[in-house]
């Protein structure tokens, strides 16, 4: 372990993750306030609602880590779900430092890789469960803990000025699926050896109790498995192994076999297969198996889970999938529960399910779907190994913070903070609090391009979405005079206004008149007469409808 020297602080600064659900990356600093060295936990991403029209994904902005480049020691990734590694493809090249991270988050992270044509190979350096790595002054060791894919880990992050346990994404399972139950007595044993602070998922911090098991899910899915008398249908998380492994076991003692359709799902399952994860399964079929198996001896497995509109489910929902089809008497069951915003696109699927036959099945009915997090009965247990000296909510959104912060407090925690992206809180030595803020942006991939929302039109794109686009061009002659019929060209717009009259005709009768009412010399001048037109139809078009469109105007003079 490195020595403390006079002036250094351990400090915690998220630049995602943090007030919101999903794109984790956090930041912990040692040393002198102008002289800290660094390391990252996480490099997630955030998924795109309707509000970003066009956009992939949003990722955080590592501005600070890329002026910082030089003081970074490692990423350290706690496991394979996208919110916690998959700004990794996009950005690592921006910060190029080494990346720790388990078999299984290797193999995710290489098989996204490859799923990107061009994207560059990241080296990984691989660690096991309960081992430690040393990182300048950061000894990090490795914890498992139950989650809903394999191999998540909690962190205990050990410093001169102490320790602190980040516990990535984790519940209490006694029995998982896949791999093993949370290492309740590591924890202890490093909550005897003291701990300065609980860096803590806050996701089910407003649900009393604790998290159902894995094991209550394998069990209601063999029941609706073997008494459905048609076929069987499961969309599910693609990474969630352990529900894969469940919906198998159902499969085969209800003597049915299972059909993979997805890329991501049969993704995953190489590589947990690679892994040993799915011993003791039949073989998983492709999906061009499914028409030829008697209804009553298959089971698919979806992607789509939230609603995506290319994935399986969607296109089966759509009866546009070229090699999977439901029916009337068939069974779809959601093993999954909607991410917030997800909500609209997956109610759609599950009308359209219904409305032909298609008995559904969500976490409403049954108990198809468990979450990965810990209820409040659960962060009791934790706090009760740990006994920090300090709490800070993190993985949630402002009302899961505040009621995981009041449960810490409950339970006697000596320092509570609840902080916010770009907040940096000094954790050692004391007093602990924040003691700056900065302003922290967003990046967004929209397709192949990686910027900020003025630099992708994204602002522009939501005016084309409320109200449309019109583009005029003209030609003024050596007069002033318009030389032909204007060109128009109408973008979402509706054809006529109330009165039934064409809304084309309004346009042309706002381009003329605003022609006829100029000076001579001004009409002659393009950007003058571009940009009085542009204001002249957008009102007409705004007086005949209610609203006003994007308007670009071309003016040329010959």
């Amino acid at each position: 372990m490195a020595k403390r020297s006079s002036g250094d602080e351990l400090v915690f600064l998220p630049l995602g993750g943090v007030g919101e659900i999903g794109m984790n990356l956090a930041l912990y600093g040692f040393g002198p306030r102008h002289k800290r060295q660094w390391i990252v936990v996480d490099f997630g991403v955030a998924f795109a609602h309707a509000d970003l029209p066009g956009v992939d994904l949003v990722l955080p902005d590592i501005a600070f880590l890329e002026k910082h480049r030089d003081s970074v020691l490692g990423i350290v990734i706690t496991h394979a779900h996208e919110d916690h590694f998959g700004a990794l493809v996009d950005l690592w090249p921006r910060v190029r430092v080494p990346v720790y991270a388990t078999a299984f988050t290797a193999g995710m992270i290489a098989a996204k890789v490859l799923g990107e044509p061009g994207t560059e190979a990241i080296p990984v350096h691989q660690v096991k469960a309960g081992a430690r790595i040393q990182l300048g002054p950061f000894d990090v060791e490795y914890i498992n803990v139950a989650h809903s894919i394999p191999e998540s880990h909690a962190l205990a992050i050990r410093t001169p000025l102490g320790t602190v346990l980040h516990t990535g994404d984790w519940k209490i399972d006694d029995t998982p699926a896949v791999g093993d139950p949370t290492d309740a007595a590591r924890l202890k044993a490093i909550g005897e050896e003291g701990v300065l602070a609980l860096v803590g998922d806050s996701t089910n911090a407003t649900r009393e109790g604790r998290s159902p098991s894995e094991s209550e899910v394998e069990r209601e899915l063999l029941d609706i498995v073997r008494h459905a008398k048609g076929r069987v249908a499961v969309t599910t998380f693609a990474s969630n192994v352990g529900r894969i492994r469940s919906i198998a076991l159902a499969a085969r003692h209800a003597r049915r076999q299972v059909v993979v359709c997805g890329r991501a799902l049969r993704r995953v399952i190489e590589i947990a297969t690679e892994l040993n994860m799915l011993d003791g399964l039949p073989p998983f079929l492709d999906e061009d198996a499914f028409q030829h198996l008697p209804r009553e001896r298959v089971v698919a497995i979806l992607t789509g889970s939230q609603g995506e509109p290319r994935a399986a489910l969607a296109r089966v929902a759509a009866g546009d999938h070229p090699r999977v089809e439901l029916v009337d008497g068939d069974t779809l069951v959601f093993s999954a529960r909607a991410i917030p915003g997800n909500e609209r696109e997956i109610n759609g699927i599950v009308n359209a399910l219904t409305a032909r036959g298609i008995h559904v099945i969500t976490d409403r009915d049954r108990l198809v779907h468990v979450s990965g997090h810990p209820r409040r009965g659960e962060l009791v247990e934790m706090y009760t190994w740990l006994k920090p000296k300090i709490a800070l909510p993190v993985h949630g959104e402002p009302v899961h913070l505040a009621a995981h912060a009041d449960l810490a407090r409950e339970l006697g925690v000596e320092t509570v903070i609840v902080a916010r992206d770009g907040a940096t809180v000094r954790l050692a030595p004391e007093p602990a609090a924040e003691i700056d803020r900065m302003e922290i942006g967003r990046l967004y991939r929209d397709g192949r391009i990686i910027g900020r929302l003025e630099e992708i039109g994204i602002g522009e794109r939501r005016k084309l979405a409320f109200a449309g686009y019109v583009a005029v061009a003209i030609v003024i002659d050596s007069r002033g005079e318009l030389a032909a019929d204007p060109e128009i060209a109408l973008v979402g717009l509706p054809l006529r206004d109330r009165g039934g009259e064409r809304l084309e005709g309004a346009v042309t009768a706002a381009i003329e008149g605003t022609v006829a009412s100029m000076p001579r010399p001004r009409r002659r001048d393009p950007d003058v007469l571009a940009e009085a037109i542009r204001r002249a139809v957008r009102a007409a078009i705004g007086e005949s409808w209610g609203k006003k469109p994007v308007c670009t105007v071309l003016v040329s003079v010959v």
